[in-house]
């Protein structure tokens, strides 16, 4: 596979190329090692693709997360306590979840609420999601879930894997594409999310 389009949102694809040049590597040469011939084992039930040979997700995130794992690309966990005061919040989102919970009882919380997200892949705080799901997915992991891990101090860098509308066309209908969440990102304006970003439209 190959990389087809790219979007850099606040200089994430330049703060990749001066800091971690070597994992940006790693990143193209994982796409790039991916035989997408191999993958087209879904049979479509789909009224106008019935019979059809489509990409298959399911496979699609296993041979990423083969190639990512063998780089030393591993899983993330981000734990942390839910507030609604917004001065607590900001006071304890960069501590420890058990540390969390301590303070915002010391404050008055009662019974702070437990939550956590968790990405694909992360390496020397560059995060890496691959995502061949629903739109909503998409929108989740680019205003939320990257957001969250960086101002929670664990990355400094958000990058999204999406197939563009090439490749989105031989998939099952639904599944989010690049040009389109590309756009969303962009009609939020120039400093909406406020995350450095790296989109990736990829395709065979």
């Amino acid at each position: 596979m190959r990389i087809a389009q790219k979007y850099s949102h606040l200089n994430g694809e330049e703060y990749l190329i001066v800091h971690h040049k070597q994992l940006y590597k790693e990143i193209r040469e994982v796409i790039s090692n991916i035989d997408a011939a191999t993958l087209k084992t879904k049979i479509s039930k789909e009224l106008r693709k019935v019979g059809s040979n489509l990409y298959s997700p399911v496979e699609l995130n296993n041979v990423f997360l083969r190639e990512f794992s063998a780089r030393s690309w591993s899983e993330s966990r981000y734990n942390y306590y839910i507030t609604l005061n917004r001065d607590l919040m900001e006071k304890c989102i960069l501590m420890p979840a058990n540390e969390q919970k301590k303070y915002l009882m010391q404050q008055g919380e009662k019974d702070p609420i437990y939550s956590y997200n968790q990405t694909d892949f992360v390496k020397d705080k560059i995060a890496v999601e691959v995502q061949f799901g629903k739109y909503s997915f998409v929108a989740y992991d680019l205003f939320v879930k990257h957001m969250l891990f960086y101002s929670g101090g664990v990355i400094n860098l958000g990058i999204e894997v999406l197939p563009t509308k090439k490749m989105q066309m031989q998939m099952s209908s639904g599944i989010a594409y690049y040009e389109g969440e590309v756009y969303n990102v962009m009609r939020q304006g120039r400093n909406s999310p406020p995350v450095p970003l790296l989109i990736l439209g990829i395709e065979p």
